[in-house]
């Protein structure tokens, strides 16, 4: 085999006195060839993101290598100053981050980011800085290249942004290229094309890449070899399809467990009940765009629906159309009997409390300055409960959801990522809901938490009858939790059906479009 472009020996990054572990990374250890697609998966807090960061000598604040080598080549990455360093980023190896809109600077256009990096690494003059710029954009299968380079990041999907950021970090050729999630926020189709597009550059270049991720979809489709890291650690490294399919390491084989089935449950049909959300000739537009076209919805009591498809589809609208997060513009959502479209403001406040809504981002809905018992409870007093029953409601809730009673005067930074969804789920149900919208409440999970907040839903749902309409991109998460999944397209529902129905047997073509781009289709 040829000499490796990136070795990796015995690596340690120091986390601050008082963690709850002395190493971030400790002893980390691989090679990379050219050509090669290495994976690197973990669950949160595995160290898997700050290993990616140390390899670009951007270890987080307060963090520090303390020991081993990043050899690029022949050069040792470690010990070289920020002003050594920043002449080899970009140039000689290249990031990739997992959320574009944060890495592009709103207030420049997209060819202006560009020629940026050619700017700082090379002498070329303006024209072949653009030239360049507009040839990266076309490699990138990006339509319209001229219209793309004059829009500013808000002007492009989600999508195209992470296509932008991509360009950005080949533009100077490297020969190691590190992604860092960078597929997690988009929806399948997407996330095939961005990996179809990554595998092709691989191939036309021979760009040695460090692929971090925690979706094994993914890492079934890409990888050529697997590094599964725990607590730090590297724990089992091989070839991708043994690791996969015959995994060593205990921690490995409870992370390819709960990778969620594309094969729905078998669930048992209801008796009929009258139901507690109905959704009628429901429409939406922005200005003269329609993003909502006659929904029509029905779920009794105790039962799931899924309601699936890509961005800008029209879900999460939905979903605050039905809550009245936003003003539909025409149609009905009756819920327990009332059209909540047509209460007052002061009778909606009332109502609200019979459907509430578990957001994507537990963090960015929580507030980082109070205490999270304090914040449950007040939805408890809100439904009309006393300070007494709230508070004891929410420790029950607390339970309820697998957190302690103890954690009722922390605040929402003093726990991870699935403690705070669970913090969320908590939250909604403090109102005693008839009907809980979970939106995308799980997609930025690892697989490991994902599936305990998946369990938690479906106890939680047969336990108290809920009825939960669940927003999601993810098919293999619809499989598990859904008795009816619903497809969106462009504002409009083009096929629904139980869970087994629509995933087993799809009708519409573009439910068949959605099932082929699942990431790791045969392997799971």
């Amino acid at each position: 085999m040829s000499k490796p472009i990136l070795s990796v020996r015995n690596l340690s990054v120091s986390l601050p006195k008082g963690a709850d572990r002395p190493y971030a990374v400790h002893n980390a250890g691989f090679d990379l060839h050219a050509g090669e697609i290495l994976c690197i998966v973990g669950e949160s807090g595995s160290g898997k993101s700050v290993l990616s960061s140390a390899l670009m000598g951007a270890a987080p604040e307060g963090l520090a290598v303390t020991g081993g080598q990043v050899l690029l080549g022949e050069t040792d990455l470690v010990p070289l100053r920020e002003s050594q360093f920043r002449a080899i980023r970009g140039r000689d190896i290249a990031m990739i981050f997992q959320e574009p809109m944060a890495s592009l600077n709103p207030a420049l256009t997209v060819a202006a980011q560009i020629e940026e990096v050619f700017e700082l690494h090379s002498d070329f003059d303006a024209a072949e800085r653009a030239r360049r710029a507009r040839a990266l954009v076309e490699s990138m299968r990006l339509p319209n290249p001229d219209r793309i380079l004059k829009s500013y990041p808000h002007q492009l999907s989600g999508g195209q942004c992470q296509r932008v950021v991509i360009a950005m970090a080949l533009a100077m050729n490297p020969s190691v290229l590190i992604a860092d999630e960078p597929t997690t926020a988009l929806d399948v189709t997407t996330q095939a094309q961005v990996l179809k597009l990554v595998g092709e550059l691989r191939d036309l270049h021979g760009h040695g890449i460090v692929f971090i991720t925690h979706d094994f979809g993914v890492v079934a489709d890409i990888a050529d070899r697997v590094a599964v890291m725990r607590h730090g650690e590297i724990v089992e490294i091989g070839d991708a399809k043994q690791v996969l399919t015959a995994p060593r390491h205990d921690y490995t084989k409870a992370l390819i467990a709960a990778v969620p089935s594309l094969t729905p449950h078998d669930r048992p049909v209801p008796a009929d009940a009258a139901p507690v959300l109905t959704v009628q000739h429901l429409h939406h537009a922005y200005g003269s765009v329609s993003v909502l076209k006659d929904i029509e919805l029905s779920l009794p009591p105790g039962r799931v629906v899924s309601i699936v498809g890509e961005s800008g589809c029209g879900k999460s609208t939905l979903a605050k159309a039905m809550i009245r997060l936003i003003e539909a513009k025409g149609g009905r959502v009756e819920v327990a009997g009332t059209d909540i479209l047509g209460l007052s403001s002061s009778d909606l406040r009332s109502k609200r409390r019979s459907i509430q809504m578990i957001f994507q981002d537990p963090f960015g809905s929580l507030n980082p300055r109070r205490r999270i018992g304090p914040m449950i409870a007040r939805g408890a007093r809100l439904a009309g409960a006393s300070a007494s029953e709230a508070r004891s409601r929410t420790e029950n809730l607390l339970e309820m959801v697998g957190l302690q009673k103890s954690a009722y005067w922390r605040k929402p930074g003093a726990f991870s990522g699935g403690q705070r969804q669970r913090v969320g789920v908590a939250r909604a149900l403090a109102m005693q809901p008839d009907v809980l919208i979970a939106d995308e409440s799980v997609s930025a999970l690892d697989v490991s938490v994902q599936a305990q907040v998946l369990d938690l839903l479906r106890d939680l749902q047969q336990r108290l009858n809920l009825a939960i309409v669940f927003i999601t991109h993810d098919l293999r998460v619809a499989a598990q939790i859904s008795d009816e999944i619903v497809v969106m397209q462009k504002g409009e529902i083009v096929e629904r059906g139980t869970a087994a129905q629509v995933l087993g047997a799809p009708q519409h073509p573009y439910t068949k479009t959605l099932l082929d781009a699942a990431p790791g289709r045969g392997t799971f």
